[in-house]
């Protein structure tokens, strides 16, 4: 990955020199005779990081030679954008219009008229139009480029639809551009990790591509999962060789207290108030109204280290979370140990707990991850991680488990297992 200088200064045909934050820097679109070009940044919004940046062009600009000389942008043939509409506070395509369609229009003025866009309309529209339009075009083995407006389950549609079927010999895997628009954006941080600061508009202009890892979830019979803010248990699809209900994560796969923040902070209510949402769905559950302590999740727990299953002691736990990134939020460090889409997964793990504890805990991993060194936390890379319920848990809420976003409910006898998984359907830009 290259690096770049800390600012980035350029002069306007109006004499104007200008200095920005090289992370604000979308990209140095030329002219076409290449004595002049477009400068294009973000403007952020200083009382409130998270709020949609304004767009800047500024046309006819000389720029300093400390970056790289600007070039004409390519992509492939197909490419296809896409906008979750009901994801995060639900600026997607009010985004797309205002920032991502002017900056495509500079960037590829010749292809971008041609480019599919799709706004989803229900909860299974990216689901749908994997299997439907990407997955035959990627297994035919043609070049596709996918720029998602959306949080992390953008992703997981995406790579549970390409894994659903067998891949072809000539199967290209395509490429996605993540323009962070969920609520907590796990991927897109852990990815970016501070390296820039455009909301992912920067990658448009990107040829550096990897492969995305991901995970398997089996569930035992009779799991479903839970949508339309739990009114709705749909089937889990299932894996074309085993037969075993499934899902894929690139994420997070948890049990415990955070799938219940998840799951219990998923409503249109909740969404309103943005990242804010977990945090009121964690004072909600570690201080009942009834003065009661937070519930002790209970089952059995079992790691997998090589080929080899060890149990874990407890049989009581708050925190079961199995990772393959390095942040849940951009300030919130679950995995410090983790780089870039490295392939490795992660245990974090600690057991029943006060309200205050429990907080006092996760408020370390805002804190550059300093939880993992607290001696109640186990810490620890993993290839697997098994959920047994044995019937210890009568009451359905307490058997919800979180899949990069998505809340499984699992049968009283139920279980789940987790697999890092060695095929590659995506590739994501890493820049």
């Amino acid at each position: 990955m290259t690096t770049q200088p800390e600012h980035f200064t350029f002069r306007t045909s109006g004499g104007d020199d200008i200095a920005i934050d090289s992370k604000d820097l979308v990209a140095v679109v030329p002219d076409q005779d290449g004595s002049a070009s477009t400068i294009v940044y973000v403007e952020q919004d200083p009382t409130d990081p998270t709020k949609l940046p304004t767009i800047i062009f500024k046309e006819e600009s000389t720029f300093n030679s400390d970056v790289p000389n600007p070039q004409a942008f390519t992509t492939p043939e197909e490419t296809h954008v896409l906008i979750s509409t009901g994801s995060g506070k639900r600026e997607a395509e009010r985004f797309y219009n205002e920032s991502t369609k002017p900056i495509l229009s500079a960037l590829f003025p010749q292809q971008s008229e041609k480019f599919h866009i799709h706004t989803t309309e229900s909860e299974s529209t990216i689901l749908d139009l994997t299997n439907n339009v990407f997955f035959p075009i990627a297994n035919a083995g043609r070049p596709l480029r996918i720029i998602l407006l959306s949080g992390d389950g953008g992703i997981i549609d995406l790579v549970n639809g390409l894994s659903s079927q067998p891949l072809s010999a000539s199967y290209i895997p395509p490429q996605v551009v993540l323009l962070p628009l969920g609520t907590a954006n796990a991927l897109y941080h852990s990815i970016v990790a501070g390296r820039e600061n455009t909301w992912g508009l920067q990658a448009l202009t990107s040829n550096e591509y990897e492969s995305l890892p991901i995970f398997t979830a089996s569930f035992s019979p009779g799991s479903r999962i839970l949508a339309d803010e739990a009114r709705k248990e749909l089937e889990l699809p299932k894996d074309p060789e085993t037969g075993h209900q499934v899902l894929h994560g690139t994420v997070v796969g948890s049990w415990g207290m955070h799938a219940s923040l998840v799951a219990d902070s998923d409503t249109t209510e909740y969404r309103k108030f943005g990242i804010d949402r977990f945090k009121m769905a964690a004072k909600e559950a570690l201080y009942p109204a009834d003065g009661s302590p937070p519930h002790p999740y209970k089952a059995k727990v079992s790691v997998l280290k090589g080929d080899s299953w060890e149990d874990l002691p407890a049989e009581e736990h708050m925190y079961v979370l199995a990772t393959m990134v390095s942040n849940l939020e951009k300030p919130f460090t679950i995995s410090p140990s983790t780089k870039p889409l490295d392939g490795s997964l992660h245990l974090i793990h600690f057991g029943p707990a006060s309200g205050d504890e429990a907080m006092r805990i996760m408020g370390l991993a805002y804190q550059g991850g300093k939880h993992v060194d607290d001696p109640s936390v186990r810490y620890e890379a993993i290839d697997g991680l098994r959920i047994q319920f044995e019937g210890r848990e009568e009451d359905a809420r307490w058997r919800r488990i979180c899949i990069d976003g998505k809340i499984v409910r699992v049968d009283k006898d139920g279980w789940v297992e987790l697999r890092k998984e060695s095929r590659r359907v995506l590739e994501i830009a890493s820049v």
